[in-house]
């Protein structure tokens, strides 16, 4: 409570000081309205800045405002409605981003202009990264392996910080927001600046949220959370470039639902379900991360040098507060160098280096995976070109080395992990093409060959996952994943309408998944009982796209819709284990959009609202062999929302939003929730644990 009462102090000197100054937002178009501005949006890569309309990669890009306005618990749900992505959900604030059917390690989050380590092979580990401190984000969908290496097959996830203010200005700012169904209570309060290119960046923010509920289960025990993030960017920007160090701090404590019923009333099992305290099981993760991002003006070109830091620190705790069972921590050193030429005779070239060395220690009392030393290396080269005013091309080559190496350990006399070495190593590359056709018609064309290293916990895994239900078996056989890709798009925007298509099939060798194992007698295979899953591979095909249109026949009125589809299956396979598991449902998405007052100086501006609608179809494509997996019948969610600014003395103080998600209370399970697979309600005969029902949040930005 008081963090709390030093957050609502800054917010109440924020609302004077809102009064005596006018403040300029720098943000990038909205993914689906902004969409006749494709010409004016601009992203950021390895390549440097360039036009949205120039890059050959399928992109989507979500501003602040739609980030600040959307109901979530966590960054990743913030973004997970966007087309072609989805969520790996493990009860309450724990999200791991699905691009186009891939996910875990094959999504790479870059925040801060790192790669954000933690632990992320596990279903029931989130991104450790404050929602609030992230500005804008960029999702790269496909292989993305020429830019950022192994673990970017499926694409990339860049969150990017608040630009810099100008010279000479200052900026206080704050949220708050309250969701009904989970009690869920957040806040944020931000101070930056600039004062003769000495530049600074100062968030404190927390949730605090207990259990949700939804109408067949009531409240359910362990899915409450609480986090608290702190950052601190304190820099210089000069002519000759700039320096910048970024201190962080992110705690998360998640409880963790194991789903157990009552035999005889079916009622989920376990008590204190709207404390806002920890209770047992749950986890506690601390993630603490230094960067130093170095920029250097070399004539037109540049050289960008980032160094950082990062330590992980994951803990669970189940039967007592005082002593925990798993107990994992990782710490991450990375590299990154990088030089951008001048454009030369229409040619821009870059190049550069990058790669970690990560050190994994086991300090519990109870093992998943083995204590391990990582390195990682890689080099690249990419060019680009103009061939005319419509036709751009792009390409590049990259090489990468991993090398792992993981250390025995012995639990109770008998032999948990033995030492082995692998040596991973791969050769990516891409071409691209975009091309204007007509005015305000675009087209790409991409090839590309992705490359992902096998991670521990699929070579080496050998004990209970506890927030996933499962026993897990690593193998230490496993080769690399090798992707390759084509991808296609087409995109048309006027003052009236616009229309996007993006196709993609995706070819993978060594594709690896857990698969649930049976006895020779086709019996359930159980140890310490749990079910046992074991990381198996093989050759997979994927083929998908997404179709998004938006009308805007009135300048007040947006309507928008989009389609996202992808067919994921195992080659040369029978039903029983022809599609891969973790594949997302196709979706529906629609919304309609009114601005009842567009702009204005008086007490109230820009009031809008919206009706959203999301359609899940039936997945009956799922991995079958052994009851790995299950259908998911379809299913339909109303979303609904109001906002608007207020204004004083014509300038805006805050801005507010009221939304509902779930408008109709329908209860459902998304077919990548974990929580999907718990105990079967004797009373009722549902299996696992429902997703969250009518959820109304109230948000206020300062």
């Amino acid at each position: 409570m008081k963090n709390i009462s030093i957050v609502l102090l800054l917010l109440l000197v924020c609302s004077a000081a809102r009064g005596q100054e006018t403040l300029t937002d720098s943000v990038h178009g909205h993914a689906l309205e902004g969409a006749m501005h494709l010409n004016e949006i601009v992203v950021t890569g390895s390549m440097g800045q360039t036009l949205l309309k120039q890059s050959p990669f399928a992109m989507t890009v979500i501003d602040n405002k739609e980030l600040s306005s959307e109901p979530s618990t966590n960054i990743i749900d913030a973004i997970s409605h966007q087309p072609g992505m989805s969520q790996v959900t493990t009860g309450g604030g724990i999200s791991k981003p699905v691009i186009r059917g891939l996910g875990y390690n094959r999504v790479l989050v870059v925040n801060d202009g790192v790669r954000q380590e933690g632990q992320q092979w596990g279903d029931e580990h989130g991104v450790e990264i404050d929602g609030e401190s992230v500005n804008s984000v960029e999702v790269f969908k496909g292989p993305a392996s020429l830019l950022y290496g192994s673990d970017a097959l499926a694409g990339v996830i860049v969150m990017e910080s608040s630009p810099i203010m100008l010279e000479g200005t200052r900026r206080l700012g704050g949220i708050l927001e309250y969701q009904t169904n989970n009690g869920l209570f957040g806040y944020s309060a931000d101070y930056k600046g600039n004062s003769q290119g000495f530049v600074w960046d100062w968030r404190l923010s927390g949730k605090y949220s207990h259990s949700y509920k939804n109408k067949y289960d009531g409240y359910v025990y362990g899915t409450g959370f609480r986090d608290m993030g702190l950052k601190c960017m304190t820099g210089y920007n000069g002519r000759w470039g700039y320096t910048h160090l970024i201190l962080s701090h992110y705690n998360l404590r998640p409880c963790i639902a194991e789903g157990e019923r009552d035999e005889i009333t079916g009622e989920l099992i376990g008590s204190g379900a709207k404390s806002y305290h920890s209770i047992l099981p749950y986890q506690q993760i601390h993630h603490y991360k230094c960067v130093l991002d170095n920029m250097f003006y070399l004539g037109e070109g540049n050289l960008k040098v980032i160094l950082s830091y990062q330590q992980n620190r994951r803990e669970e705790f189940e039967e007592s507060k005082d002593e925990s069972g798993l107990n994992f921590r990782l710490h991450t050193i990375g590299y990154t160098m990088r030089y951008l030429s001048p454009v030369v005779s229409g040619w821009k070239l870059s190049g550069g280096i990058n790669g970690m060395y990560q050190k994994s220690d086991n300090l519990g009392t109870e093992y998943l995976i083995p204590s391990y030393n990582l390195f990682d290396f890689g080099a690249y080269g990419t060019v680009s070109r103009m061939l005319s005013e419509r036709v751009n091309v792009t390409g590049g080559l990259r090489y990468d080395t991993r090398h792992l190496h993981s250390h025995s350990l012995e639990d109770d006399g008998e032999l948990r992990f033995s030492t082995f070495s692998r040596t991973f190593s791969g050769l990516t590359g891409s071409v691209g093409l975009t091309a204007e056709l007509a005015k305000e018609l675009n087209c790409k064309f991409n090839l590309s060959r992705g490359f992902r290293a096998p991670n521990m916990s699929e070579l080496g895994s050998n004990g209970e996952h506890e927030g996933t239900l499962r026993y897990e078996l690593g193998n230490h056989d496993l080769k690399n994943e090798e992707s390759f890709q084509v991808d296609m798009g087409l995109d048309y925007s006027s003052s009236l309408f616009s229309v996007g298509l993006s196709l993609f099939g995706n070819f993978i060798d060594n594709y690896i998944f857990l698969e649930r194992q049976s006895t020779e007698d086709g019996g359930e295979y159980q140890i310490d009982d749990t079910p046992v899953y074991q990381f198996m591979s093989g050759d997979a095909r994927l083929l998908g796209g997404e179709i998004m249109v938006d009308v805007h026949p009135l300048r007040c009125l947006h309507i928008g819709t989009s389609l996202s589809y992808v067919d994921a299956v195992q080659l040369h396979q029978d039903r029983q284990s022809k599609y891969l598991p973790f594949t997302p449902a196709p979706r529906w998405n629609a919304d309609v959009k009114y601005d009842i007052m567009h702009g204005g100086k008086k007490s109230l501006g820009n009031v809008f609202v919206k009706l959203g609608l999301e359609h899940y179809f039936k997945q009956d494509h799922c991995h079958l062999v052994n009851g790995t997996e299950t259908p998911t019948p379809s299913y339909t969610l109303l979303n609904a929302q109001l906002g608007g600014d207020v204004n004083v003395r014509g300038k805006r103080l805050c801005t507010l939003y009221l939304s509902c998600v779930n408008l109709g209370d329908v209860a459902y399970q998304s077919h990548l929730s974990r929580l999907k697979y718990g105990d079967v309600n004797a009373v009722t005969g549902r299996m696992g644990i429902y997703d969250m029902g009518r959820n109304f949040m109230f948000k206020i930005v300062l």
